[in-house]
């Protein structure tokens, strides 16, 4: 549970991993660091979000490398961060002292986090201070696979052997003897380290203090805008920084997750790469960022969807950060995974694969981007309008549907609505703005998909919508976001009844969700999964739009409780004992949080 002042707990690792539970994000919106509870640092990709790992000991602890800040005979500790901010501190009790570790992937004095540009200083922070009594501290940087180091400007320049155009600087307020270093200290006493990987001058200045207190005030001023109102303001806050922490803010695009290859479940082959951008994933962002008063990352967002379609001339279902087709998927043999869950994977198989929600995707995003004052030139409406034409006839075809199966796939209802979507946005574009379209034709097919809808993938027996649009009663939890695309009205007796199903059917006890049943659907993968977070936020939305409003705040307050001390939540939980599962933090979870609780608010202003 989310917690500003958390207890101290004993340091916990699973097959020499620590959980995922007990590891906080930072980022500077260029790349980002997990911190573990035990003062490591084993994940941080430079110099972007998909670049190579310098450290990735959460994938293999012996091999993978780490940058470690630890007393020695550690006994507990606890992780926090500065409030609104993305400044995190980390308090290790040992059996003779105290310490206070503070990180920071650094912004710039005066940073603007709202405009579209870079804001990171490319420096990595971590400042220790002993609080009482005395340590023996450890810093210990190793990347993966190791590297050349030579003294450099009273520190040390490190160049990995895997990344050898990768030039870092390791800089410390006290002498450094290598990349291994250990320190006595007492009560009082400070260590600064900072790491860099921009510009190096001899006589840049060492401010630690000053760099961890400009990042602060940079995060605080971003959060003045800020609106939310609803249940679990806090965790709402904190997950709109954590969506920040997502972005990349010179692009305007966002990772699904900063991390690749976290087994869902842990022994299991399910490993996926998640640094890129999915535009149904950056599309809830945007829509649930919007609500809370966050209108440029919206925007931004917004424009990247429209540049990244009209520079490939086709609509993909994810991109690079920079709008560039995402690499083939490769498998890494050197290293074991997570909790020894291999194999670990760079890239993703899944970004040729055929998802027909891609049309409605990107027309959702253009008329969100109109809607918000935006322009689009003729040549994109022409584009656009070929979408439109081509979702009257693609959901007619199978896809691999929106949890990208590794088979034949089906015809997903999901796809149909969000082929629905296409052309309902489609419609209002062209008629708002007076744009050439076959706009008789687009609404006609977009009411005759409804209906199709409602009608085919209709099971009387099971009294459900069905996952596919032959029917045959099979479930899937995305049927519960067709009321949220405004596909189906969420108070329709069909998806009143099949809200109820998939609540029931799919359960995984105490709230929690799966996608679908592996064997009424299967996916082309061996092995099951956990419960997966965002279904049970959708099942949230549609009891609120049902005007079961009690039910739907019990069941938000008992998910949001799932989240970490810190606030992150993963993509799945293990419902045998909460366990966090699958990459983390989880953008699509945060983005749950948000939506449902900015939900949740205006229902229950409502009702008085």
């Amino acid at each position: 549970m989310y917690d500003s002042d958390p207890p101290f707990r004993p340091i916990r690792r699973r097959d020499g991993y620590l959980p995922l539970e007990d590891l906080g994000l930072i980022g500077d919106g260029t790349t980002s660091a997990l911190v573990g509870l035990d003062g490591s640092i084993p994940w941080m990709c430079l110099p972007r979000f998909d670049s190579t790992p310098l450290f990735c000991g959460l994938l293999d602890h012996e091999r993978g490398g780490h940058f470690t800040v630890r007393p020695d005979d550690l006994v507990e500790a606890r992780q926090w961060y500065v409030e609104d901010t993305g400044v995190l501190v980390t308090e290790l009790r040992t059996t003779e002292g105290l310490l206070r570790l503070t990180d920071a992937l650094t912004l710039r004095q005066g940073a603007d986090l709202s405009d579209d540009a870079p804001a990171g200083r490319a420096e990595l922070v971590r400042s220790a201070q002993v609080l009482s009594g005395r340590v023996r501290l450890r810093a210990d940087l190793e990347p993966r696979g190791g590297a050349q180091a030579r003294a450099l400007f009273s520190g040390v320049e490190l160049r990995p052997y895997r990344q050898p155009g990768l030039r870092l600087h390791l800089r410390c307020s006290r002498p450094l003897e290598g990349l291994r270093n250990s320190y006595d200290l007492r009560e009082g006493d400070r260590l600064d380290l900072v790491l860099s990987w921009g510009r190096f001058h001899r006589h840049h200045r060492f401010d630690a203090d000053a760099m961890l207190a400009a990042t602060g005030d940079a995060w605080r001023r971003w959060m003045t805008s800020c609106t939310y109102e609803g249940p679990q303001g806090p965790l709402v806050r904190r997950s709109a920084i954590t969506l920040k922490m997502c972005d990349d803010w010179s692009n305007g695009s966002t990772v699904a997750a900063p991390t690749s290859s976290l087994p869902a479940p842990v022994g299991g082959i399910r490993n996926w790469d998640y640094r890129y951008t999915w535009i149904r994933d950056a599309a809830f962002a945007v829509f649930a960022l919007r609500r809370i008063g966050f209108r440029g990352e919206a925007d931004a967002f917004l424009g990247w969807v429209l540049d990244a379609f009209e520079q490939t001339g086709r609509p993909r279902i994810m991109y690079t950060l920079d709008g560039l087709p995402v690499p083939d998927e490769t498998v890494d043999g050197e290293l074991e995974g997570y909790r020894r869950s291999a194999p670990v994977r760079w890239g993703n198989g899944a970004t040729d694969q055929r998802q027909h929600d891609v049309y409605g995707e990107i027309l959702d995003c253009a008329d969100q981007w109109l809607l918000a004052g935006g322009e689009i030139q003729p040549a994109l409406w022409s584009s656009l309008a070929r979408l439109a034409d081509q979702a009257t006839t693609a959901w007619h075809q199978p896809d691999q549907g929106i949890w990208e199966v590794r088979n034949d796939g089906g015809v997903f209802t999901y796809s149909a609505g969000l082929c629905h979507v296409a052309l309902d946005r489609a419609v209002r574009i062209a008629e708002r703005h007076g744009l050439p379209g076959r706009v008789d034709m687009w609404r006609a097919a977009a009411d005759e998909l409804r209906k199709r809808i409602l009608e085919d993938s209709w099971d009387e027996d099971a009294q459900t919508l069905s996952v596919a649009l032959s029917g045959g009663g099979a479930l899937d939890a995305s049927l519960l976001a067709l009321p949220l695309r405004g596909v189906v009205p969420v108070d329709h007796p069909r998806m009143v009844a099949t809200a109820t199903a998939v609540a029931t059917r799919l359960s995984a006890g105490d709230g929690l969700l799966y996608r679908y049943l592996h064997d009424e659907s299967p996916d082309g993968l061996a092995g099951d999964e956990g419960a997966f977070v965002l279904c049970s936020f959708w099942l949230v939305d549609n009891l609120a739009g049902q005007g079961r409003l009690e039910e739907a705040e019990e069941l938000y307050a008992s998910l949001c409780a799932r989240a970490s001390a810190t606030g992150l939540l993963s993509e799945q939980i293990r419902p045998a004992d909460g366990e966090f599962m699958g990459n983390f933090p989880q953008a699509f979870s945060h983005i749950g949080i948000i939506a449902s609780g900015v939900n949740l608010g205006r229902a229950r202003s409502r009702t008085g």
